[in-house]
């Protein structure tokens, strides 16, 4: 396979990660830039690369990956000056190739479906991309290059990809709101919320094997109204948190009605 030389705007959770994963697979780091300083060194450090000032790429590689948050992506893939010809590629799942400037011609979107966090290294072998490119050379080249991380590789057009983006949403975020909701109510008693850990595995896995539809259980599958009333009674201590049980209570009330 190739050795490539890839270079990084955004030294975060999702750059961050991918970049120390193509240095660990033996790919040049060449150059990396990010707001923050301090983690551009230090990332640069780790991975022998060099700290970029002024998005001022100098230094010829194969492809230079942005990632930054989704509200100055555009503006800083117009900041972005380099030499030689190099796929420039994001990482936002819910942007597409019209955030390039007319000058970028190889131009894509390299988007992993996970949740990225710095506390926690995540097995990217087993994170699906999604890839979308200005041509059919510059597409070839994105699938090579998520392939020395991934086993999992799909060419992906926009509209399909933020709807992936907005399943991650519901899938993740949500999700992830609602243990921190849970943990809340855990608080409440003399338990910590690690007591949870079984049932959001379980759950988590049985979702996966037999299906979320199959895989639903609990008060409001039943319609069982008595306790459906006792938890809204019990959640007096927050309107909020009452509002959002009635809510998804309600959504899965009426999913299975006529099921």
């Amino acid at each position: 396979m190739k050795s490539y030389r890839i270079s990084f705007v955004g030294s975060g959770s999702v750059g961050g990660a991918l970049c120390r994963e193509f240095f660990t697979k033996k790919h040049t780091i060449v150059q990396i830039a990010s707001r923050s300083g301090n983690s551009a060194i230090e990332l640069s450090s780790y991975c022998k690369a060099t700290p970029v000032e002024n998005l001022n790429f100098d230094r010829e590689c194969d492809i230079i990956i942005v990632s930054v948050p989704d509200y100055c992506l555009k503006k800083v893939i117009k900041e972005i000056r380099y030499t030689g010809n190099p796929v420039i590629a994001h990482t936002a799942g819910s942007y597409g190739l019209d955030v390039f400037p007319d000058h970028i011609k190889r131009k894509g979107v390299f988007y992993p479906l996970q949740t990225f966090s710095k506390e926690r290294k995540v097995n990217i072998s087993n994170v699906p991309f999604f890839l979308e490119a200005s041509d059919r050379n510059t597409m070839d080249e994105l699938k090579n290059i998520a392939s020395i991380l991934s086993n999992s590789v799909y060419e992906s057009d926009e509209n399909s990809r933020r709807m992936l983006h907005l399943a991650a949403v519901f899938a993740c975020n949500f999700t992830n709101h609602m243990y921190i909701l849970a943990n809340m109510v855990c608080n409440k008693t003399p338990y910590a919320f690690n007591v949870m850990e079984p049932l959001i595995m379980e759950t988590a896995c049985k979702a996966i094997e037999i299906g979320p539809e199959n895989a639903q259980t609990g008060p409001a599958i039943r319609n069982d109204i008595d306790t459906l009333k006792k938890h809204l009674k019990l959640l007096s201590f927050s309107s909020e948190m009452k509002s959002i049980y009635k809510i998804i209570s309600n959504s899965i009330i009426e999913y299975y009605k006529n099921r």
